[in-house]
């Protein structure tokens, strides 16, 4: 049988070791050095492997490479390595690591990645590590990496037919591609341009995920060789868009500084799931902060408070703008009724137009604060410490802590954050967190916590109980993803890195675009969209007119003899009204269902409007209970309405049904996208809907007999 060859690329950092592996490997004598430069030209050695099982013979020749930090090209040496890796010809790389300085070898192995090829790592010096008390688990980051891990040790030669046999079995394989996953704004360009060029069906030789990688790492070799092509012209303002919002996000300019920073997280992620020491002392600064922050004991507490006191920061501070904007939007009201008059044009500007949007609008404050609170968190390099504080817990659950990207996420908006669910690698993953994510309160379920809290519990408890439905909430989502990952989606979860980027502080340019990006996306809903839906809930709810009825009250109004008497026939005269009209008539179709829960149907029709976005129930609410409003001149917030009609046991019952049904249209169209099944968006709906349902009649029964 004719012996194959292999040609294996040995990269590594200096004074990792690589000479006297390859003296291992192959009883070759190289020399030796202790320092930076010592093999700056290539050399070569051949090695001879017999797999067992195939009766096959391997000659194998590795190419030692100079030792470098990295691919840039500061030094000879690094250039001499890169020059090779992205113009020779090889099989395979195989990454020499001292495991005793883990995180810093780990900064190359990501740049190698990167690389797209076949490789695999070689935990060099392992019985050093052991000797110091550090346990590397070769296992868990292979599993992170995407490559084999090998334990080796060229001193005692532990490991080595293992790693002969691996770079065998790795040569055999078909291409498979790497883990490592960057920060959230820059996988969404990579995620941008991989499209653009799959949508051009361009041909490449390299993944177009690599090809993203080295444009946007502004990459001479690719530029150079794309440049010529006609594709460059759509691509460059692309690239330039792309560019301009990494710049935002990091808070720098260089791109090669940027994805350090990415391959700093990436390798000190990895190193703290996989390495464990006996004795572990903070020597800088941000060791000292995650000592305390990612503490096993102090962490959850921390976070807990922080999240709490962001809660109470977006009501006791938005209330005062909360209360001047729906101040302002009742005198307008109030001003188009005496310009109008009884008409009614006047209606649907005042009860529908501005009772509706203005609903909305008034809540932006909260919307802001909370915004900006969680970019502030998020910034500062806090929410990736949060993320590996969190996994074990998570683990418990079926998911990664890498899930809690996408759920904090969902905190904002849960279209975004089916996005973010990209970054699991892992289908099974990447299904439960699609799946419990709605269960994760969005910005636009605000307004309805906040309008019921302030309601039934006055401003100084309000905070707490929207920190109280956020903790509800997330609980519920954890407990579906155990129900999940036990019965539906089996097997075990895929564990990965999750990076762990430099403390910095935070870039207000950075906070305002974030919260500014949202708070637009908010007020632009609240101007389109909720404003037609606020428009087709006042026609619903005026029609069809009914002059048979509306003579009836006329007469008993006009023998009313005071005033209290003719202010309650007009009140139920309203409430007749809006019982015959469209919506009323959708409302009392509906309300055998929502009734157990005690809602009466115009809770049912606000729940069922929310479906469209549950911006809508507040706007629907004040459609609904600002019309015909004469009983009570005092009574003209929404909040003091809903108290005079609504109990508590159904408030209650009502949060927990907004708590835990389906997201609106817009995320169930993404859900669909993302999971590429209507079978499961019927899951999700049935699901939720039925989750939501069980647990407000529970709510409403439990605190009706308590109170």
């Amino acid at each position: 049988m004719q012996t194959e060859k292999i040609r294996v690329a040995l990269v590594g950092q200096p004074n990792v070791g690589k000479s006297s592996l390859i003296n291992a490997i192959s009883n070759a004598h190289l020399h030796v050095g202790n320092f930076a430069g010592v093999t700056v030209d290539i050399s070569e050695v051949e090695t001879r492997y017999c797999d067992p099982q195939g009766c096959q013979e391997y000659d194998i020749t590795i190419v030692d490479l100079p030792g470098t930090y990295s691919l840039n090209d500061y030094s000879m040496e690094e250039k001499v390595t890169k020059d090779f890796l992205l113009k020779e010809e090889y099989d395979l790389i195989v990454n020499v690591v001292d495991s005793t300085h883990l995180q810093r070898n780990l900064l190359l192995t990501a740049e190698l990645l990167e690389l797209g090829r076949k490789m695999v790592v070689a935990l060099n010096m392992i019985d050093e590590a052991r000797q110091e008390g550090i346990e590397i688990d070769g296992e868990q980051l292979s599993v992170i990496l995407g490559v084999p891990v090998v334990p080796v040790s060229a001193k005692t030669k532990e490991g080595i037919e293992s790693l002969k046999k691996e770079i065998v079995t790795v040569y055999k394989k078909p291409q498979t591609e790497s883990k490592i996953v960057y920060s959230d704004y820059i996988e969404e360009e990579i995620d941008r341009l991989v499209l653009f060029f799959a949508e051009r069906n361009y041909p490449s030789e390299i993944p177009y995920r690599h090809l993203a990688i080295r444009l946007l790492k502004e990459d001479t070799e690719i530029y150079k060789k794309m440049h010529d092509e006609p594709i460059w012209i759509e691509l460059l303002p692309l690239l330039r868009e792309a560019l301009d919002h990494i710049y935002l996000h990091s808070g720098k300019k260089n791109i090669q500084e940027i994805f350090a920073d990415e391959h700093f997280a990436f390798a000190k992620g990895a190193k703290m799931e996989v390495m464990s020491t006996k004795s572990m002392r903070a020597k800088s600064l941000t060791q000292k902060i995650d000592n305390l922050l990612i503490n096993k004991y102090l962490g959850i507490p921390i976070f807990l408070f922080l999240m709490w006191a962001l809660f109470q920061l977006t009501f006791s501070l938005g209330q005062y703008p909360m209360d001047w904007i729906q101040a302002g939007f009742d005198w307008l009201a109030d001003q188009t009724r005496l310009l109008l008059g009884d008409t009614q044009l006047a209606s649907v500007i005042a009860d529908g137009i501005l009772g509706g949007v203005g609903a909305v609008v008034s809540f932006l404050p909260n919307i802001i604060i909370l915004f900006f609170g969680i970019a502030l968190l998020e910034t500062t390099g806090y929410m990736s410490r949060v993320s590996f504080l969190l996994d074990g817990f998570f683990h418990k659950f079926g998911l990664h802590g890498k899930s809690f990207v996408p759920l904090v996420t969902g905190f904002g908006c849960t279209v975004p954050a089916y996005m973010a669910a990209r970054t699991l690698k892992s289908r099974t993953d990447r299904l439960i967190t699609l799946f419990i994510l709605g269960f994760f309160s969005c910005s636009a379920r605000i307004p309805v916590y906040v309008l019921f809290a302030g309601a039934f519990f006055g401003a100084e408890h309000a905070g707490s109980i929207l920190f109280l439905i956020y903790i509800t909430g997330a609980l519920f989502g954890l407990m579906a993803a155990k129900f999940l990952r036990v019965f539906i989606f089996k097997g075990e979860d895929d564990p990965f890195v999750m990076e762990m980027p430099k403390y910095r502080w935070p870039s207000l340019k950075l906070i305002y675009h974030v919260v500014y990006g949202q708070s637009a996306d908010y007020l632009r809903k609240a101007g389109s969209f909720i404003l037609l839906a606020s428009v087709l809930i006042w026609f619903a709810s005026n029609y069809p007119k009914h002059p048979e009825i509306e003579q009836q009250f006329q007469t008993k109004i006009e023998r009313a003899a005071s005033p209290a008497q003719k202010a309650a026939l007009e009140g139920k005269l309203q409430e007749k009204l809006l019982e015959e009209s469209y919506l009323g008539q959708v409302g009392k179709a509906t309300q055998p269902f929502f009734a157990p829960l005690g809602f009466d149907w115009k809770l049912g029709v606000a729940l069922e409007a929310g479906l469209a976005a549950k911006e809508v129930v507040v706007s629907t609410l004040g459609v609904l209970y600002s019309l015909g409003d004469t009983v009570d001149a005092a009574a003209n917030s929404l909040q003091a309405q809903l108290k005079k009609h609504v109990s508590l046991p159904v408030a209650l019952a009502f949060i927990v049904f907004v708590m835990l049904y389906v997201p609106c249209f817009a995320a169930m169209a993404v859900f669909k996208q993302e999971t590429g099944s209507w079978l499961y968006l019927l899951y999700l709906f049935v699901g939720t809907t039925g989750v939501a349902w069980v647990f407000s009649f529970l709510t409403y029964n439990l605190v009706k007999l308590m109170v």
